[in-house]
């Protein structure tokens, strides 16, 4: 007997008439966490989520929480999703795919009349992008108790506004909901691969088993302000040639590593920044990324001893000061198993593989056992307007997530 399948056109269909709410001019969508656009997202899923016979909770931090009972409703629920926000130039499958997969899944379930042993969610977490206010993450970050719930509420936004203040505006400020009082039996976050390498080796779904650690440097290169007619080129102290040099020598340090290795300079201060004057002070931020920590402090001491040097070579001050640091987050062992034998048995050409980015599911596992499913997107691009993914590659992410949640819910079928 063939497994049950997901409605690949219905899960096509709910992502277009998504991504219609903050529709942008070149295909893709713009829904700011907690903004007017967002809210009417949150409240088209709510909406479908409530015909699909769930029952809707809201936490204090307007993560959502749609539950479809299980036999035995006193299990904790086997939980899926993802978000709903979008950075401001975003496509139509970013964060959204998990949300509308963990959907999907319910609505299959609800067309073959299959009762889980134990109570489903889908959860769509606050603020996973961080484009209209800091930090990202903010929503599973507060739900496992990796950030105080206080501190986010008075986080202020783009337009001035606190997050509390927004939750309130839209109506998604909700009850007391944490992992302390609403224990989840494991979580599995479905998510476009937001890089190339499924597509290039002709994968269909990718078995994430870690993602990668993640640490952000801030540098501040001192030198002396001058004229740029009058001062020779030979006594200068030009702090931006000073930290030219150090981002070329960063990225040097980054290809003499394996090819998991990732250092990005993608922000650069100059002062004064004026034509005619010689920039006496620069600020950059080095974005370092592998899978394994003691690599992370490998490169970080490089760069510490070689951009030193370069600073003093030509008489410039230097500070690298760390403003984020992030462990490789390794998913639970019985989880990937779990993923991977569903879409052996699916069929569908697969790999292990890890993530570069950072997900919803990385706080997850902090507190229950986590896993991800990820699945090809065109040419690698996401946070742009010309993400794109096939019907075909979501549908076969949603059927590996339908037959994961089966399977780890206790269900046979």
């Amino acid at each position: 007997m063939n497994p049950i399948r997901v409605n690949e056109n219905r899960l096509w269909d709910s992502h277009m008439l998504m991504a219609e709410i903050g529709a942008l001019p070149k295909g893709g969508s713009c829904r700011l966490a907690l903004g007017a656009d967002d809210k009417l997202g949150r409240d088209l899923f709510v909406d479908w989520c409530r015909d699909a016979g769930c029952g809707i909770r809201i936490d204090q931090m307007g993560n959502i929480f749609a539950r479809r009972p299980g036999i035995d409703d006193s299990l904790p629920p086997v939980s899926t999703g993802s978000h709903l926000d979008t950075q401001p130039h975003g496509g139509k499958f970013d964060g959204i795919y998990g949300v509308l997969a963990g959907l999907e899944v319910i609505r299959t379930l609800n067309d073959h009349d299959i009762e889980t042993r134990a109570p489903l969610e889908v959860i769509v977490w606050t603020n996973e992008e961080g484009a209209r206010f800091s930090p990202p993450l903010a929503g599973s970050s507060v739900f496992s108790h990796r950030l105080p719930l206080e501190q986010l509420h008075g986080s202020k936004t783009t337009d001035g506004t606190t997050v509390l203040e927004d939750l309130k505006t839209i109506g998604y400020f909700g009850e007391d909901i944490s992992c302390t009082n609403h224990n989840l039996a494991c979580f599995i976050e479905c998510h476009i691969e937001q890089g190339p390498i499924l597509e290039r080796s002709e994968q269909q779904i990718g078995v994430v088993t870690l993602i990668q650690g993640a640490r952000a440097f801030k540098v501040t290169v001192t030198g002396v302000d001058s004229h740029a007619g009058t001062t020779p080129l030979q006594l200068r102290k030009d702090a931006l040639l000073g930290a030219a040099k150090m981002v070329v020598r960063l990225n040097e340090i980054g290809l003499s590593e394996d090819e998991a290795t990732r250092i990005t300079v993608g922000r650069f201060d100059i002062q004064p920044n004026s034509t005619s004057t010689i920039p006496g002070g620069v600020q950059f931020h080095i974005d370092s990324r592998h899978p394994e920590l003691t690599v992370l402090k490998k490169l970080e001491a490089c760069f510490r001893e070689d951009l030193a040097a370069i600073a003093e070579e030509a008489g410039l001050g230097v500070t690298i000061e760390p403003f984020l640091s992030i462990p490789p987050t390794p998913f639970d062992p019985e989880v990937i198993e779990t993923v991977r034998q569903v879409t052996e048995n699916l069929g569908y050409p697969h790999r292990k593989m890890l993530s570069g980015a950072g997900h919803d599911a990385m706080n997850m596992a902090s507190i229950t056992p986590s896993g991800m499913i990820f699945v090809p997107c065109e040419g690698g691009i996401s946070h742009n307007e010309a993400e794109s993914a096939l019907p075909e590659d979501l549908a076969a992410g949603a059927n590996v997530l339908l037959h994961s949640l089966l399977k780890l819910s206790g269900t046979v079928i």
